[in-house]
């Protein structure tokens, strides 16, 4: 079997500072035979002489496009345009296969060059559990910044930090507040209660038992929502543009923590643009005030913690990289969709 080598990516996206791998896990795997190559990356809350010091090997940003082809690219967010045909195996959050904007675009240039995409969404167990999530840190920033909006503590632009500092504003804004977590059991959800905790705010939690049958009156009677579900099936709505003009909504502060505009399985299709670190928050309606923030990258506001949680869990299974299993059912997601694109565009399966 040829020996592993992993090429960690820099990320274009200027607000992206997690990783997914960090110095300490990189060290374990160039331990264990692994060739680790990792890109320069200003932006990055690691260092690049930290991923050095550890024994990985240096690389220009972006250079991955000329990386040999049996290394596998591993990055978190989008790739950047500059390489219309994809010829490696990546690894990173793609958001090509629930019909996404630039899904189709994505899947044909991995198509026209021969590469894999090994999406970490779709890297789960036998029994379809996610294996390696950020989800608890995105529900914890996600409904701290709702809850600082809600107080008129949020200023703009966001900036990263550490948990430490962002716990003291929480609990300098600590008081009442009718608050609900929808996905309350899972990791986001985890992550929200816990953030609405540390200010006092012990929030109503709703799961499947009850979205199943939504109680649509209750849920506009709340002041602030945090949604944290990712569905991967037609589910009806939580919010509707008709629940957002009802004279009668208590709702003021919505977060989105799952920010999955343009897909069709939208749960909260009351907007059409994620918000971002300079414009965290969007008015919905003037008359009951209602605003919303829906930001896709909430993790790295608290980049460290993020990404040293991340990397204990993703490094395992990259240290096991070429056995099938977690990264079969991955590819086998990945083909599954080249599939169906070329089905939709009436091409042979064998082309």
């Amino acid at each position: 079997m040829t020996a592993l080598h992993l090429w960690l990516r820099h990320e274009t996206r200027t607000t992206e500072r997690r990783t997914p791998l960090v110095p300490s896990d990189a060290r374990r795997l160039v331990d264990a035979g692994v060739t680790v190559t990792v890109e320069d990356s200003p932006q990055r809350v690691f260092p690049a002489k930290e991923y050095e010091a550890v024994g990985c090997r240096p690389a220009e940003p972006g250079s991955w496009v000329t990386a040999p082809r049996d290394a596998v690219i591993l990055g978190l967010k989008e790739l950047p345009d500059q390489s219309p045909e994809l010829i490696h195996r990546h690894v990173f959050f793609g958001h090509a296969y629930k019909g996404q904007p630039g899904a189709a675009d994505l899947l044909r240039r991995f198509r026209a060059g021969g590469g894999t995409l090994l999406d970490l969404e779709y890297l789960v167990d036998d029994t379809g559990r996610r294996l390696v999530a950020f989800g608890f840190w995105a529900g914890y920033v996600g409904a701290a910044l709702a809850l600082l909006h809600h107080r008129d503590r949020l200023t703009a632009p966001l900036r990263p930090t550490a948990k430490d500092e962002l716990d003291e504003r929480l609990r300098a804004a600590a008081g009442e507040a009718r608050a609900l977590v929808i996905g309350a059991l899972g990791r986001s959800g985890r992550g929200a209660r816990t953030a609405l905790m540390v200010a006092g705010v012990d929030p109503t939690c709703w799961d499947l038992a009850e979205t199943r049958d939504l109680d649509r009156p209750a849920l506009l009677d709340h002041e602030l929502m945090v949604n944290t579900v990712l569905t991967t099936s037609p589910v009806p709505p939580f919010l509707t543009d008709k629940d957002l003009d009802d004279p009668g909504r208590r709702l003021r502060t919505v977060c989105d923590v799952t920010a999955d505009v343009g897909s069709p399985l939208n749960l909260l299709p009351v907007y059409d643009t994620p918000t971002d670190w300079e414009h965290p928050v969007r008015r919905l309606r003037e008359e009951p005030a209602l605003e919303l923030i829906a930001i896709d990258n909430l993790p790295s506001l608290l980049p460290l913690e993020a990404s040293t949680d991340f990397s204990a869990g993703l490094t395992p299974l990259l240290a096991d990289f070429e056995v099938g299993g977690a990264w079969g059912r991955c590819r086998g997601r990945f083909d599954t969709a080249v599939r169906e694109l070329r089905s939709a565009e009436g091409e042979s399966s064998d082309v």
